[in-house]
């Protein structure tokens, strides 16, 4: 079932202009269909701030349920805004405010950058946690993507990430571990997931506080995980929402910073995401970066028309598959009113069972 626009969100155009189906608010009250609310707490930098909500509402829009998808995109205080972003966010986001006053039945959280080597010293560390405490009793279950998973780990079972050696990054073959699990129904046993962190916290370390691990990487880690409840916190360590070019705008953005002499190391490639042609490509143009770097010539422009034929999406289908899993599961599991999240009668060892 389509989205609705319920606001002048930019995004909403954006979407219809890519085909997707958005339902206007007009259209929307004429058809005898439930609704469902789903908050977007938005945490990305400003770069990635409107390219983050198309992902989700992508995901979210392409969910086949019998309903009416309301997304409600809001942030928190503690994440630097420059001013496009900011009027972007006082223009179309909901205030926590008024989230909490009209309720959610799912909650999507998105990952973040972070400044300090621990995240309680981050500025956005108590916002999040107050939207942190308020879901677990309020909504029925809260997906989280990336830094997200770290952060709501930390707060809940005390389990610090660990730095990697080096970045994460690339796209990674991982496995369903276990197949029996609703949110994995009906998926690819076998597919790839897009990472992009220098920092992961452990299976082995998820499994001892009782968190069930769903998919794992022997490369990348674990990828899904939900609360030992089953249910009602999942957990990405990966990017399952990223377009086919996230991670080619990551490396441009990586060695735009190595041009003007912003890190040191030029960056390397996202692992199994290019193919022979496109790092040829991006070879011969790292020859023309340091030169430029080193004489202060003007830089050709990053070559990427030359290779977007060549970049390929092996993860959306399964990503859309779990969504469609993840939020099934929630039209279940609430009632009409979405103030009032939980049925009676969910037997608490089994909640995916009504």
């Amino acid at each position: 079932m389509p989205l609705v626009a319920h606001s002048d969100l930019p995004t909403f155009q954006r979407l219809r202009e890519e085909g997707e189906e958005i339902l206007a608010p007009d259209r929307a009250s004429h058809q005898d269909i439930r609704e469902m609310h789903i908050g977007l707490l938005n945490m990305m930098p400003d770069a990635a701030l409107e390219a983050t909500e198309r992902q989700f509402f992508r995901l979210v829009g392409a969910c086949n349920q019998i309903t009416q998808f309301h997304v409600h995109p809001f942030t928190i205080d503690g994440l630097p805004r420059g001013p496009e972003a900011q009027a972007h966010i006082d223009k179309y986001y909901e205030s926590f405010e008024k989230i909490k006053q009209d309720g959610l039945d799912a909650l999507i959280i998105s990952g973040a950058n972070v400044t300090h080597p621990r995240l309680p010293e981050e500025d956005f560390w108590q916002p999040l946690t107050e939207v942190f405490s308020w879901a677990k009793e309020n909504v029925t279950s809260v997906l989280c993507s990336c830094l997200a998973t770290h952060a709501l780990i930390q707060y809940c079972y005390g389990i610090e990430r660990t730095r990697l050696p080096a970045k994460r990054w690339g796209v990674f073959a991982h496995k369903v571990t276990d197949r029996k699990h609703p949110l994995v129904a009906e998926i690819n046993t076998r597919f790839d997931v897009p990472h992009s962190r220098f920092n992961e916290i452990f299976q082995s370390d998820m499994e001892r506080h009782g968190l069930k691990v769903l998919v794992v990487s022997k490369e990348a880690g674990a990828h899904l995980a939900v609360s030992p409840d089953g249910f009602r916190i999942v957990y990405f360590q990966g990017h399952p929402e990223y377009d086919d070019i996230s991670l080619l705008k990551e490396y441009k953005r990586e060695v735009m910073r190595f041009y003007r002499a912003e890190i040191d190391e030029y960056p390397p490639f996202p692992e199994n995401y290019f193919n022979t042609y496109v790092r040829q490509v991006f070879t011969d143009y790292e020859q023309h970066v340091r030169s430029a770097r080193k004489t202060g010539r003007p830089l050709d422009v990053f070559p990427e028309a030359l290779v977007l034929e060549h970049i390929d999406n092996t993860w959306r289908d399964t990503a859309k598959a779990v969504f469609n899993n993840w939020l099934g599961k929630v039209y279940q599991l609430t009632n009409q009113d979405r103030r009032l999240p939980f049925m009676d009668g969910i037997d608490p060892e089994n909640p995916l069972r009504l």
